[in-house]
């Protein structure tokens, strides 16, 4: 019984600890995880839907030209003159009367047509809807990836914000520190009011330096709540990645690379279409009819009729343009590849560039822990030399500025070195 009463004592401390941690920490925000929520929430997402459907829409559409095609026409005429012979009979012989057609005309006419053959048109043409389905849909994952460099941008300007406002708020308590220090002075005659104001007045500059960080902290969240789709508060905790920038390969996988290789296959349907447009067609076809006359001619009555045959089209026309046409598609082709030539001619050049930015912040941050700590320590003797009226308690608050700009400087090489390293992995597109 005793055992069970400690049991659940335990377990109720152990809870009661954990959401007093969980309060105290706050909800964990990770870049990872707000960039999967920034390209869910964004709204051209739902165009890869919209294109998929399209595409199958237009693909039913082309395979329907294979289907028996309707055709019904009427129309009512009257002509100024009609088919007649004038027949001259020698004398004595009985004219032959031979009918004439009435000046007016009237026809119905149902047409069917069945295509048998069309030289490869429909085959190439669902062919260049696919090609260009599938380059819409690398132009929008291109659009998406960009997206990506806005969230970083974002994020780590958070962090910086974050690091920045607790080395305030480390200032800030050293400055209310030597505040009570000069009190002390004054009463003991080693310092006076001026000394004083000159205390004051740096704790007001910092308490401006916060508001406008908090200002900045603020607008940077509000931010990145929209293109997260949700909520976000300064009570949470943003997570600084610790990404190893000796993994990161100099393999570009960029989506505009397979947007450059979708755009020549989108360009390589149109020699199919040009193809396709210069063969003949074949079909068969059945036409019925009623009308005055019908299918003779000379029948003044309203009567019915039936045909049907096949038929053999080619138009020749397109001929004379096909091989100027080619040339225009083989020149759009080396458009594209001028244009992916001229991307990766300028990946090359940013991609040694951010590479030295990053060595050039790790070398940076390795001198940053000494300069601090030598600042504090040029610190720590200045409050030992006001204290002993050697030196001025002005001198003193341009050594606690000194040691809180080497400080800041830190922070900021660290979120700089995060900053160039998810550049790189961005440029490259690595995980």
């Amino acid at each position: 019984m005793i055992v069970s009463m400690r049991l659940k004592t335990f377990l109720l401390l152990a809870g009661m600890i954990w959401m007093l941690s969980t309060v105290a920490v706050g909800q964990i925000v990770t870049l990872d995880e707000i960039q999967q929520k920034a390209e869910a929430n964004y709204p051209a997402i739902a165009r890869y839907g919209i294109i998929e459907k399209t595409m199958n829409y237009s693909i039913v559409n082309a395979n329907k030209a294979y289907l028996p095609q309707g055709i019904l026409s009427a129309q009512a005429t009257w002509q100024s003159n009609v088919p007649h012979i004038d027949l001259d009979f020698p004398e004595g012989m009985p004219p032959l009367e031979i009918p004439v057609p009435d000046q007016d005309q009237y026809r119905v006419i149902a047409e069917l047509n069945q295509l048998i053959w069309d030289g490869g048109n429909i085959s190439a043409g669902k062919k260049s809807l696919q090609a260009h389905a599938e380059l819409e849909r690398q132009q929008l994952e291109t659009e998406i990836y960009a997206l990506r460099e806005r969230v970083n941008n974002l994020y780590f300007g958070i962090l910086l914000m974050n690091e920045n406002l607790q080395q305030q708020a480390i200032l800030e308590n050293e400055l209310q520190r030597n505040y009570h220090n000069v009190l002390a002075y004054i009463q003991n005659g080693v310092a006076n009011e001026a000394d004083l104001s000159a205390v004051k007045v740096e704790q007001l500059k910092a308490g401006q330096k916060r508001i406008q960080l908090e200002s900045t902290l603020e607008a940077y969240i509000r931010m990145l709540s929209v293109l997260a789709g949700e909520s976000l508060d300064r009570s949470m905790v943003f997570v600084k990645p610790t990404p190893d920038d000796g993994l990161i390969s100099p393999v570009i996988n960029r989506p505009e690379l397979k947007m450059f290789n979708a755009q020549e296959a989108a360009v390589e349907t149109q020699k199919l279409l040009l193809k396709a447009r210069s063969m003949p067609k074949l079909g068969v076809f059945a036409q019925g009819g009623y009308g005055k006359p019908g299918l003779n001619m000379f029948d003044n009555d309203f009567s019915p009729y039936f045909l049907g045959g096949i038929r053999l089209s080619w138009n020749f026309g397109n001929l004379y343009t096909l091989g100027n046409d080619r040339k225009k598609i083989d020149l759009q082709k080396q458009s594209v590849d001028i244009q992916r030539e001229t991307f990766l001619h300028n990946l090359s050049v940013q991609i040694p560039q951010q590479q030295a930015e990053i060595e050039r912040y790790k070398k940076t941050m390795q001198d940053d822990d000494e300069i601090i700590r030598h600042q504090t320590l040029i610190r720590e003797a200045a409050e030992v030399k006001v204290e002993n009226g050697t030196l001025t308690v002005s001198d003193l608050m341009k050594e606690i500025n000194a040691e809180e700009a080497a400080k800041q400087a830190k922070t900021l090489h660290e979120i700089q070195y995060l900053m160039a390293v998810y550049a790189l992995k961005h440029t490259t597109n690595q995980p």
